[in-house]
């Protein structure tokens, strides 16, 4: 696979038209297949969709040729596609009467309806017709679920300059390219960034600047208003498969991508990553990860799963197909992925996402550093959220707890209150604040600052907010003043209240 000459990118916008024509799309494919056996694909199972396809209409042609990878009859390939210039550049071949497909074409929905087409290597379309099961140090996946995560939590303003590091197939430099003026593409793999040339001319994007390296190696001393990267972030022995392996000890990769970002950041520009990481015997899993964080950043580092270490070996063993080769082989395998975790203390691994802003606040030594665990449920896409953490990290380092009292807030959108307790019990056991939007965050919180959140609407300061509830419940206004920006700071920092700029609030009237 990886020795193969891949397709000529010359007559990509008529194979494209060819493929819009036939309805070679994602909604294309799920009106053709059908919600079971479309989701079926994702767990590499192809019987449904070959089933569904056994006509011969220009789609179900498509659908067996490139995605699932089958012989099609020459003339059926013929009606579906301008056949003899996709031989002759490469996209399929012809051999007694029957038309095979050279690479993996996936149609791929855009974030706002486009219809997008990303190509890669047969049967590593990743959830596609043989899910990766390769064991080829230079092949090249398509979709999959760390790609789509990765360009769902992208901030996605307009910029200037964006890199995406280690692009594989190009999904991600595909995205980029919908809002950055200019964009670098850059891998190890000289054959991947073939495949994003072949990505982004078959999708109708503008050619990126392509260019061969590890790291930031090739750009040099560039910097960019947007880096993102889903690298090979793989924690093992060695370095067998370039498309996951890092290559470097342990979680070192990784750590060596996070801290060499910094320099490469413009001033507001994010750095955003997908990264494994080891928790190592007696050192806090958050401490070293904060170490990663370079200078002059600000950071949100955010645990989406743990793994022990014999779950996380097999795991990519069995990415790799090798739980399918001989069983003293694959134990051998086995035996080395543990022996190099016992060296090195591993106890388990982590596997999250990383966001970096350049800030003038972090450069004068004042960054924003939140390492959490949030295993749980999110509405995506996140980059919005993303955008909004760091307004509130920007908002809450310059403010005391005397300015907290003079801020208007207003309770966000989507956030609800939840009463808990036993049935026909009086009054709750505790209250609970829950997003539905975002990172849909839940807290409990007292009686005192679930009447505050209810009645924050922009009109009036906090201060004289909390004077009425002291009023209310006959305690201390300032006592209750004293000890109540702290849980204001908290709801602020959660995205449960939201700032208001003073000049745009309500003049004080009462609270009724």
């Amino acid at each position: 696979m990886s020795e193969t000459s891949l397709p000529a990118p010359d007559h990509t916008a008529t194979l494209r038209e060819a493929l819009l024509a036939a309805g070679f799309t994602a909604d294309g494919l799920l009106d053709r297949l059908g919600a079971a056996a479309y989701a079926a694909l994702a767990r590499s199972e192809t019987v449904p969709a070959l089933r569904a396809t056994r006509g011969a209409s220009p789609l179900d042609t498509l659908v067996r040729l490139f995605l699932l990878q089958r012989p099609v009859p020459q003339e059926q390939a013929r009606a579906a596609l301008p056949l003899e210039e996709c031989v002759r550049d490469g996209w399929a071949r012809l051999q007694d009467g029957q038309v095979r497909a050279t690479v993996d074409v996936r149609p791929y929905g855009g974030p706002d309806g486009e219809d997008w087409f990303i190509v890669s290597d047969l049967g590593c379309a990743v959830g596609g017709a043989g899910g990766i099961g390769s064991r080829e140090e230079g092949v090249v996946l398509g979709v999959g679920g760390a790609s789509t995560t990765l360009a769902s939590i992208t901030v996605r303003t307009p910029v200037a300059s964006a890199l995406d590091l280690g692009t594989g197939s190009g999904i991600q430099a595909l995205h980029a390219a919908q809002h950055a003026t200019r964009v670098t593409a850059t891998d190890l793999n000289p054959r991947a960034l073939e495949f994003t040339r072949l990505t982004l001319a078959l999708s109708g994007a503008a050619p990126a600047d392509l260019r061969v390296g590890s790291l930031f190696e090739p750009v040099g001393t560039e910097t960019f208003d947007l880096i993102v990267s889903n690298p090979p972030f793989v924690i093992s022995p060695g370095a067998r498969l370039t498309y996951r392996d890092g290559g470097m000890a342990g979680d070192e990769l990784c750590r060596t991508l996070v801290r060499q970002a910094g320099v490469h950041l413009n001033e507001g520009g994010y750095a955003q990553f997908l990264a494994n990481w080891e928790h190592v015997e007696g050192e806090e899993w958050q401490d070293r990860l904060r170490s990663w964080v370079p200078a002059g950043c600000d950071a949100w580092i955010v645990q989406r799963e743990v793994q022990d270490v014999t779950q996380y070996a097999e795991l990519w063993l069995r990415d790799s197909g090798d739980h399918r080769s001989d069983p003293a082989a694959y134990a051998e395998r086995y035996e080395a992925w543990l022996d190099e975790f016992e060296a090195r203390g591993t106890m388990s691994v982590g596997f999250g996402w990383i966001t970096l802003r350049r800030s003038a606040a972090a450069a004068e030594g004042r960054p924003s550093i939140v390492v959490e665990e949030w295993p749980h449920a999110v509405q995506q896409p996140l980059g919005r959220a993303v955008q909004e953490h760091f307004a509130r990290q920007d908002y809450l380092r310059d403010q005391d707890d005397a300015a907290l009292l003079a801020g208007h807030f207003t309770l966000a959108a989507e956030v609800v209150q939840e009463q808990v307790g036993l049935p026909g019990a009086e009054d709750p056991e505790h209250v609970v604040l829950r997003q539905h939007r975002g990172m849909m965050r839940a807290t409990k919180v007292d009686a005192v600052a679930a009447g505050f959140a209810g009645v924050c609407d922009g009109s009036l300061p906090a201060g004289r907010i909390l004077d009425a509830i002291a009023q209310l419940m006959s305690e201390d206004p300032v006592l209750l003043r004293d000890r109540t920006p702290q849980a204001i700071r908290l709801l602020v920092e959660e995205g449960f209240l939201e700032p208001v700029p003073v000049a745009g609030a309500v003049r004080e009237e009462g609270l009724g």
